[in-house]
Formats: structure tokens, sequence, C-alpha cells
């Protein structure tokens, strides 16, 4: 990426941060400052990251000599239950364990599934919302919130209570103005659609005219198609409406 530069040869600056023009013309304010903190957290997570490896290797030499690892667990657990002093062989311990943690699995499967219902709750509140509130779609998009949902809520998923959006190979989404910052919501969805091969058939004032699909209706003069509806089309015909929408000639309704 190139420095932005004006007329006269000096840097263009916004909001304090010099702008900066990416290989494909997009241009991004740098937040030096906010890098540098960045490359520093950075820097103490792999000081960790090495710690820990370094503390993992010490510990496995001190298994240095055993050939076979399974019958070395398997004596373990034959003087586990000596030492226990339990006039039962270990073939009855390891059933009576299998049958407690069994009873336990049972006990509180409920508030496991209580659990993953208020979960997946969660999600929908959090991502579904950010679809809802978001501004790019407000300003950008030429269908709703949830037809945005339908075909990108797939890519945003929860992550310690944070939104984190992946791109189609899985990777996590980062930011172009906060290097090594995971990409808010409307950058990581403008990201997303950018990629998008069909991107002109829902951003307003990118389309072009077509034939388009047959409504249900008409409201002043304008063809009205319901959720239902448009969800029942095919893709085909799902485009073609998208385009007849920006051009206001379809207005979508519940």
């Amino acid at each position: 990426m190139k420095l932005k530069l004006d007329e006269q040869g000096h840097v263009v600056v916004q909001d304090g941060k010099p702008v900066y023009v990416h290989d494909d013309g997009k241009e991004v304010a740098f937040d030096a400052v906010g890098t540098v903190s960045t490359i520093g957290r950075l820097n103490a997570e792999a000081k960790s990251h090495r710690e820990r490896a370094e503390t993992a290797e010490n510990t496995l030499k001190s298994f240095d000599g055993i050939a076979d690892p399974d019958a070395a667990r398997k004596a373990l657990k034959v003087i586990e239950n000596l030492d226990s002093k339990k006039l039962v062989d270990a073939g009855e311990i390891e059933k009576v364990k299998t049958e407690v943690a069994k009873a336990l699995e049972q006990k509180y499967q409920p508030y496991v599934e209580k659990s993953e219902r208020l979960e997946a709750e969660l999600h929908g509140e959090k991502v579904g919302g950010a679809f809802t509130r978001s501004k790019l779609i407000g300003e950008r998009f030429a269908i709703p919130a949830d037809l945005v949902q339908a075909k990108f809520g797939s890519a945003f998923s929860l992550e310690e209570g944070k939104i984190v959006a992946k791109d189609s190979a899985g990777n996590k989404i980062y930011s172009r103005s906060s290097p090594g910052e995971l990409a808010g919501f409307d950058e990581a969805l403008e990201i997303l659609v950018d990629a998008y091969p069909h991107k002109d058939h829902i951003l307003k004032g990118s389309g072009s005219s077509g034939s388009g699909a047959q409504g249900g209706g008409s409201q002043g003069g304008k063809r009205t198609v319901t959720r239902s509806q448009f969800d029942s089309m095919s893709q085909t015909d799902q485009l073609a409406m998208a385009k007849s929408a920006q051009k206001g000639e379809v207005t979508f309704v519940d």
C-alpha cells in the first residue's frame, strides 16, 4: 500500500492519521499508535506461548525411555487401585467409575441442553441484532436486513461474547484501519460483500435492468413481495427481484 498525497505532494491526514491507499484502491487511515500497542500485545502473547512450550518440553523429558505409554497408564491405574486398598480388582473399579459418570451425565443433561439453548438465543440476539442495526445495510443494500443475514449470517459467530467474522476459507477477518485487530461488524460485512460475485444485485444503485420475477401484488404502482414468496423463488429469480427493488419497482413486505 502507498501513502496518499495531495496535489502539493503532502501526505493526506484524516483524524490525525496518515491515509494509505491499498492495491484495490481502498483508502484507510493508518492508526500507528494502535498498531504499536497491538504489536506489543502480540509480542507478549508470543513470549507466553514460548514459555508454555518450554515448560511442556521439560515435562516430557521426564517420560524419556517409556516405549509404550498405554501400558504405562494401565500400570499406574493398577497401582492406584492397589493403593486404595479396595478388595475389588481394577476392572470392577472402572465399571463403577463408568456407572457414576453415566449417572452424572443423565442428571446434568437438562442443564447442558438449557445452556446450549441459551447460547443459541444469545447468538441470535447479538448477531441478528447486528444485522438489524447495521448502518451499512441501511445505507448501501437494496434488500432488507433479514435477507442480508440469510446470505452472510453464517460467516459470523460469537467467541467469548464478541462477534467474529470469518471468510469462505474459515480465516478470521481483520481490520484494515486497525491492523492486528479483528474487523468490526460493518467492516467485516463490507469485506464479505466485496468478495461476493453477485454484489451488484444486492447493493443500491449498482444493478442493471433485467426481466425480474413475478411478485404477489401491487402497492402504489409497485409490486409487493412477501418474505415467504421471496424465499420460495429460485436464486435467479431472487437476484432479478433484488434488481427490481433497487429501481424502486418492488416493495418487500412481511
